[in-house]
């Protein structure tokens, strides 16, 4: 069976719709996507995650369900899900425009006021055992979001960078000041809902800002917006300036940036090698000042 045969009998398999039509499109770097024509007229976006991240398309859909559920940000809808593939809504592209960046800032902030109920903690339904792109990601619950941080973000990143020669010891060592600094560095604030993988690519620009491929779980509210500046996102000012007006960041929150970057940079360095070692000590060095 080719891969868009596969992709019809899922789609048709999960949502019962009768699905007339699959092409392959683009969809990201870790999953064969699909947009899949109905009979109705209608269409839908389906996704196949690769066997080497099981697990991986349940946990995506509890993430899109948990977003969702305070109704403050645009998010697809999850139309069918098992351990290999999703399937959601189909949403068209247009360009980033200055009413769906405002809703966007405005909506990320009521999403992060929504909560979780811990640092670390997983969508309801999502498992301990998580993805960020194509890198495993721990969701455990922790008392304080500075030990989460330290312990199930940064450090297994920053001891696989060495191990792979992206890091030298005594970058190492820059990297450990800022967690043991970390309770001092960024002020302590309640679980926010997080979308997890916030980068410029995962905001989908239609009619509204769309949020896709999440990687869910209670963090820091600043982990989001750090992540938005990482690669550059369309209207990044904008969207600041709108989530600002609902919920304030606390004072000295753009210099704070590097710190929240210091996660993806140490996945990067050990997923892709290249300069992103140097990028997270540069991040670490920003953070102590």
């Amino acid at each position: 069976m080719s891969s868009t045969d596969e992709a019809r009998a899922k789609v048709a398999e999960l949502t019962g719709s009768r699905a007339v039509e699959a092409r392959q499109v683009g969809g990201g770097d870790t999953a064969a996507a699909f947009a899949v024509r109905l009979e109705d007229g209608g269409s839908l976006f389906a996704k196949r995650a690769p066997d080497s991240m099981p697990g991986a398309a349940p946990a995506e859909a509890a993430s899109l369900a948990w977003l969702a559920e305070p109704g403050v940000v645009a998010v697809p809808t999850v139309r069918g899900s098992d351990e290999r593939w999703l399937v959601l809504d189909h949403v068209a592209a247009r360009g980033p425009g200055a009413a769906a960046a405002d809703e966007l800032g405005r909506g990320l902030a009521r999403l992060h006021a929504s909560g979780a109920p811990a640092h670390g903690s997983a969508p309801p339904g999502g498992p301990t055992e998580a993805w960020i792109g194509l890198a495993p990601m721990r969701n455990e619950p922790t008392a304080d979001w500075a030990t989460f941080y330290a312990e199930h973000r940064v450090r297994p990143y920053l001891r696989r960078a060495r191990d792979r020669g992206a890091l030298g010891g005594r970058d190492v060592e820059v990297v450990e000041q800022v967690c043991e600094r970390l309770d001092e560095l960024v002020p302590a604030e309640g679980p926010a809902r997080l979308h997890g993988d916030l980068w410029s690519g995962n905001v989908h620009w239609g009619e509204r800002a769309w949020l896709i491929d999440p990687a869910a779980h209670g963090g820091h509210r600043e982990t989001d917006l750090a992540m938005l500046h990482l690669f550059g996102c369309p209207q990044l000012e904008r969207v600041l300036a709108a989530y600002q007006e609902v919920s304030p960041l606390a004072d000295g929150w753009r210099s704070r940036v590097g710190l929240h970057q210091l996660f993806p940079l140490l996945v990067h360095a050990v997923l892709f090698g290249g300069g992103f070692g140097g990028q997270a000590v540069a991040a670490a060095r920003s953070a102590l000042g």
